[in-house]
């Protein structure tokens, strides 16, 4: 009987099929503004950037492919390397408060400290308003915003589904790639690949 429940579980954790959610945000098409409230409480807009690149990554530490990444340093060198060259980087957090796995804010920032994160803020949005508004399905999923607010890269950190750390060598760190590219002012070679991780917990609306 315990061994019936575990696919189960698997597959509610994956969300793979774009059947989950219909994303509101699309590439070449302007990123939905927003104001979420910080770690701290502070108030932060999309707007406040503007001018700018940003990256938004959608987190929730109980999720085993979050963890993978950020376990393994990749999430943090990302975040780092992208920082380091003047991108925003805005970490969200839309699980619902009754959620078994939500955070209150100061564990969130907790957390985000215990692992040594580089992300300019970490947001939440427990009401999911801000991860409806671009179709955000798993944690993680992933977005590039350029400098003129359109969305140039839409999908998974890498090309490895798994939540096996070890699979990080050997994958292709999208998110990397898709800065690259915009940050020469290039077109983004790959703007839309599947994301992977665990669905979103939205709240119910």
């Amino acid at each position: 009987m315990k061994r019936r429940h575990v696919v189960p579980a698997l597959i509610a954790c994956l969300a793979l099929s774009a059947g989950v959610a219909r994303a509101a945000a699309s590439v070449g098409q302007p990123a939905p503004p927003f104001t979420a409230t910080d770690t701290s409480g502070k108030a932060v807009s999309l707007a406040d950037f503007k001018g700018r690149h940003v990256v938004l990554e959608w987190v929730n530490p109980g999720c085993p492919y979050v963890r993978k990444h950020y376990s393994a340093g990749n999430m943090q060198a990302t975040q780092k390397a992208a920082v380091g060259q003047g991108v925003v980087w805005l970490a969200i957090n839309s699980t619902a408060t009754d959620a078994s796995d939500h955070l209150r804010p100061a564990a969130m920032a907790a957390w985000m400290k215990e692992q040594n994160a580089a992300a300019t803020a970490t947001l939440m949005d427990a009401d999911g308003k801000v991860g409806r508004a671009y179709g955000a399905r798993t944690t993680p999923h992933m977005y590039v915003i350029d400098p003129k607010g359109t969305l140039v890269y839409v999908g998974a950190i890498d090309s490895k589904p798994t939540a096996r750390a070890a699979d990080i060598a050997t994958a292709t760190n999208h998110v990397t790639q898709a800065l690259a590219d915009t940050l020469a002012g290039k077109a983004v070679a790959t703007p839309v690949t599947q994301a992977y991780g665990c669905s979103v917990k939205y709240s119910s609306m």
